[in-house]
């Protein structure tokens, strides 16, 4: 009985997460839209423009967000971003940031997409090296890029240019590097926008992925109970993952990387370490459908915690450096707490304490401290 039970609670929970599913899929497009006239209405008016006036871009504007938001794929979003974001300056391009190295991805209007292929970016340069650290928009001289890169592309008419971040579970994964070339134009405003609308897409797609591995998650019990783990993923995916810099700088800055890393173990190392794995896995004495509720238990922690990462950056971001995270988020964690314990707090994963785990792990990066005086473990 207690079994049929479970199955049913299961097939309930499936049924559920299909539904709001679909419902957020139907109406993706209508919140993509509004989201894009609200930022506009609250980007600064331009000189010589009456506040609350209609932009004769807003409709371009609108139809690029759209455009990202199209990409089902990682390289589409970043492919739609060069193309969307060449229409508000004359030349732009995307440098991927790994191992404290940044090199050239593609590129628009610098004569064709792979002019910037693997070209090493000084993170040392004045506005690169401003943006990367900070985090935020920077703009600058060409002469402040370095000789290499103004000998190799050659300098804007009007010497200006612009960097911008593409941050990722906030770290900084790529730089966006944007000029106005012959031409002059150069939209500061209307660039902001659209790197800001690529990060929170690329995150967005993150969790669907998440969700549809947890949903699929039954399916693959079997292999994942007896196949030894051959590689590591972090809970965001890597859409530079396949990109390694070829120019690797012999100093490395001080910045931590982008958490989105894909960490491969060779297949060699993984078979002798097998044994070992299996020795400290903590769920290694338990029946196949405890260890099952506890690993699911887990996944769903990771999915509750980076949807409050996701919409509370800024929240995020100050509650880490004033060391007082629960006391910003204290509405959210509450809410998900509930939700995670209402789930799993009568099954045998209560015992894992995954969710104020996680918060600690992810949200406070393994410093307790940042949760504040009033949180507790």
């Amino acid at each position: 009985m207690a079994e049929r039970n479970q199955n049913q609670g299961q097939e309930i929970e499936q049924v559920v997460a299909r539904a709001v599913s679909q419902t957020l899929q139907d109406q993706i497009p209508k919140l993509q839209e509004q989201i894009a006239q609200r930022v506009l209405e609250a980007l600064p008016a331009s000189e010589g423009e009456a506040p609350g006036a209609p932009r004769e871009s807003s409709g371009t504007l609108v139809h690029a967000v759209a455009s990202i938001h199209a990409g089902s794929t990682q390289k589409e979003i970043l492919r739609a971003l060069l193309d969307a974001g060449s229409e508000h300056c004359s030349r732009i391009a995307l440098f991927v940031v790994k191992a404290g190295a940044a090199s050239g991805w593609q590129s628009r209007g610098f004569g064709d997409e792979e002019a910037v292929k693997d070209f090493p970016l000084d993170l040392n340069a004045g506005p690169v090296a401003h943006t990367y650290q900070n985090r935020v928009a920077t703009p600058g001289n060409i002469a402040e890029m370095g000789r290499q890169f103004v000998g190799q592309f050659g300098a804007p008419a009007n010497e200006q240019v612009l960097v911008l971040p593409l941050a990722l579970k906030d770290k900084v994964a790529a730089l966006v590097y944007a000029d106005g070339g012959d031409t002059g134009k150069l939209s500061s405003d209307s660039l902001e926008l659209l790197v800001l609308a690529t990060s929170a897409w690329l995150e967005v797609i993150s969790l669907r992925k998440q969700v549809a591995a947890r949903e699929d998650g039954d399916a693959g019990v079997a292999v994942e109970r007896s196949a030894p783990p051959v590689q590591t993923v972090s809970s965001f995916s890597d859409p530079f993952a396949a990109h390694a810099p070829k120019h690797v700088p012999a100093h490395r800055v001080p910045e931590p990387e982008p958490a989105a890393e894909v960490v491969e173990v060779a297949s060699a190392h993984a078979a002798s370490a097998a044994a070992p794995a299996a020795a400290t896995d903590p769920l290694a004495g338990l029946s196949p459908a405890d260890a099952d509720i506890h690993r699911k238990a887990q996944r769903f922690a990771r999915l509750l915690v980076d949807e409050i990462k996701l919409y509370n950056q800024a929240k995020v971001a100050e509650g880490r450096r004033n060391k007082d995270l629960y006391d910003r988020l204290k509405e959210d964690i509450d809410k998900s707490r509930g939700t995670f314990h209402k789930r799993y707090g009568s099954t045998v994963a209560a015992s894992g304490d995954y969710f104020q785990n996680e918060l600690v792990r992810s949200l406070a990066e393994d410093d307790v401290s940042i949760m504040g005086p009033n949180f507790r473990r």
